[in-house]
């Protein structure tokens, strides 16, 4: 067996660090102790890895190529050599590359900024026709003095004289596998990779400062409440001057006096006189559009209702398209409107006998309540409708 280190590895004597490399990956996956464990092989793993050790050091390989000894600190047990490194071995079968401390590198002090949330009430006719609002936001924006950097006027960062700039520093441990090598943050830039010895003063070195702004937002028609409408871009602006994240608006309706609204439809209540349902009548009612008209706008503000003759109370009417817009989808939905009859309560004297007149012209001066469902009285009617089963 060849005692000739770059013969070892297959390379030739003037082969580089990437080639020294890669040959003890290749050699490691066919030598190592797991994949073949006869006595055999596993000197020749051995062998292999100080190999790799004295090579892979430029120190090491120099006094070696001067006519050094290829094995004269190699120890008789696995791992036990001049500084073998077991993450080297997880670097030829992962290719993870720990053993030369080759991690993610310095992080960038550039990053994305969060999303943002504010909650804007509106009223119901805004939500259901749409509306412009302005809004001042209080946010993180770039820091106009140092443009983001985060470095003073006139400085710069410098790279980090802990890591080197690598952002990360190797910490080693010893075991019976040898040394396992493993990388953190660097405590002294935070990961970075550099650090920034005159801060902006406006920022503290962060790169941005909170700053109040006005912005136009636009609200779709159709919203309701818990809708959020995104502006992209809107949000947190990201430390060292990093992209904004987005900002939501997360829409309130308020309670209308008229209006309520289920999905799309809206429903409101309306009371008549007991004569007025009895005799018919038309009710002027407004619009929910009349919420948004001016003095001079073309909007319609008010409807005719027709109640007809007869009508019981809790009767509904349904009037389509005089809903609430959808927000997704076209047409509008309905006005559903209840009508209440209002009983008098207090009667004069001459009320009372047109009453009690009516009454005995209809046959009604003395109702038992215990007729059918085809053929009950007015009063019956009446008690049945503000007494439901």
């Amino acid at each position: 067996m060849s005692q000739d280190l770059y013969e070892l590895l297959g390379v030739p004597r003037d082969a580089d660090a990437d080639a020294i490399k890669k040959a003890y990956r290749r050699l490691a996956r066919q030598l190592h102790p797991d994949v073949n464990p006869d006595p055999e092989t596993q000197e020749k793993f051995k062998e292999v890895s100080h190999a790799y050790e004295v090579l892979s050091d430029p120190a090491k390989r120099a006094s070696y190529d001067r006519g050094g000894d290829a094995f004269g600190g190699m120890g008789g047990g696995f791992g036990q050599g001049a500084g073998f490194s077991f993450t080297d071995i997880m670097d030829a079968f992962f290719g993870g590359g720990a053993g030369q401390a080759q991690g993610r590198g310095p992080r960038s002090r550039v990053r994305r900024g969060q999303d943002a949330l504010i909650r804007l009430e509106i009223e119901l006719a805004e939500a259901a026709f749409g509306v412009t609002r302005e809004l001042k936001v209080d946010t993180a924006v770039v820091c106009e003095t140092c443009k983001g950097d985060g470095a003073a006027a006139g400085s710069k960062p410098v790279t980090c004289e802990t890591c080197h700039g690598a952002g990360e520093v190797a910490h080693v441990q010893r075991s019976f596998l040898g040394e396992i090598r493993t990388l953190r943050p660097c405590a002294a830039c935070r990961g970075f990779g550099s650090v920034i010895p005159d801060p902006c003063r406006d920022c503290s070195g962060d790169g941005r400062v909170r700053s109040r702004r006005t912005l136009t937002v636009k609200i779709p028609a159709g919203v309701d409440s818990g809708t959020r409408v995104q502006l992209s871009g809107q949000g947190e602006v990201g430390p060292g001057g990093g992209p904004a994240g987005d900002l939501f608006v997360e829409i309130q309706v308020a309670p209308h006096p008229t209006f309520r609204r289920r999905g799309n439809d809206l429903h409101c209540t309306v009371t008549v006189p007991m004569t007025a349902a009895a005799l018919g009548t038309q009710l002027t009612l407004p619009t929910l559009e009349a919420d948004l008209a001016g003095e001079d706008s073309e909007i319609e503000t008010e409807f005719a209702l027709d109640v007809r003759a007869g009508t019981q109370s809790g009767t509904e009417q349904v009037l389509r398209g005089r809903g609430v817009p959808g927000l997704r989808t076209t047409g509008r939905g309905d006005l559903v409107v209840a009508i209440v009859v209002d009983t008098p309560t207090k009667l004069d004297e001459r009320q009372e006998e047109l009453l009690r007149e009516l009454a005995e012209l209809r046959g009604e001066e003395s109702p038992t309540g215990a007729v059918g469902p085809q053929h009950k009285s007015v009063f019956g009617r009446l008690r049945d409708a503000f007494n439901p089963h």
